[in-house]
């Protein structure tokens, strides 16, 4: 007769919270445990390609590991080493072609973490069915998990998000580090919830402009973007973190949280009541400088998982 194994009830991994409400958690309380040695990264900080096997490797971009890392409490590589099939009846909005596993893992280093974590977790995941339509087998898989803590239940911790559990790979494991090292950094800065005032004046010289856009930030902290124009130059543009605008300052370089903070959170565009003058040329060279600045930017790139 098969065993018979009890699973405890637990969080739902659909019920996870919004990353989209959780970039201003204060991830503060993560502790980057740096002692432990990772291999080196590839060149560029591109993502090393991850072997497919039971669980999708969906190749993070640094705006899924930022946001990631935001919502958890924890951060855990973990080797698994049991799981449980839970049945249709008792897994609620449990997605066609998938199985949800009840799985105990061993934890084999905390990343990042505020308070005790436990030798060994429990949690719930939904994975796709293997090509032959069963669930997966991922005993002994090495993974990486990206968690919150269940109240009142030790050793319990749920998922944050479909990306929240990623097959161990060392490159990875290494961008993850990255991001959670600049997840505490004291100097973080603040993220943009909206454009407060815009303008944009002539300069003395034809082609010559300076365009200044004062952005809005959920604590008031000061930000500035400048776009400066110069005759027989391309034009540039720089952003500021304190009260000084500074015609010398530079964008944000790429998978920076300077650069989560503006390509993730400036509007598409300058809404009509950010502008402080009313004739039609100021307005049209702001608007062509921000198209400027949101264009250098690129995409706020998220995984479509």
């Amino acid at each position: 007769m098969a065993k018979m194994v009890r699973i405890p009830p637990m969080a739902n991994p659909r019920s996870i919270i919004p990353l989209s409400v959780l970039a201003t958690v204060g991830a503060c309380c993560l502790a980057i445990l740096a002692a432990i040695p990772v291999q080196a990264q590839s060149a560029g900080g591109a993502a090393t390609a991850i072997p497919q096997g039971p669980i999708p490797a969906t190749a993070p971009t640094y705006v899924d590991l930022v946001e990631l890392g935001l919502a958890s409490d924890m951060v855990l590589r973990s080797e698994v080493r049991r799981q449980t099939n839970v049945p249709a009846d008792r897994a609620p909005g449990l997605e066609p072609g998938k199985a949800r596993l009840y799985v105990r893992a061993t934890t084999q280093a905390l990343l990042a973490g505020s308070g005790p974590v436990g030798s060994e977790q429990a949690f719930l995941v939904d994975l796709p069915l293997n090509a032959r339509g069963r669930r997966p087998d991922i005993k002994k898989e090495v993974v990486l998990l990206f968690a919150a803590r269940v109240p009142n239940r030790p050793g319990e911790i749920q998922l944050v998000g479909r990306q929240a559990i990623q097959p161990y790979d060392p490159a990875l494991e290494q961008r993850v580090r990255q991001v959670l090292t600049q997840l505490v950094q004291p100097d973080r800065p603040p993220l943009i919830s909206g454009v407060r005032e815009v303008m944009s004046v002539p300069g003395n010289l034809a082609g010559e402009s300076e365009t200044q856009v004062f952005l809005e930030t959920p604590d008031g902290a000061p930000v500035s973007l400048t776009v400066l124009r110069r005759p027989g130059m391309q034009p540039g543009w720089g952003v500021s973190w304190t009260d000084i605008v500074d015609q010398s300052a530079r964008p944000p370089a790429p998978e920076t949280l300077q650069w989560y903070a503006l390509a993730c959170f400036l509007p598409t565009e300058l809404p009509e009541s950010a502008f402080i003058q009313t004739d039609p040329a100021s307005r049209a060279r702001a608007r062509e400088d921000y198209a400027l600045v949101v264009r250098e930017l690129g995409a706020c790139a998220r995984s479509t998982l």
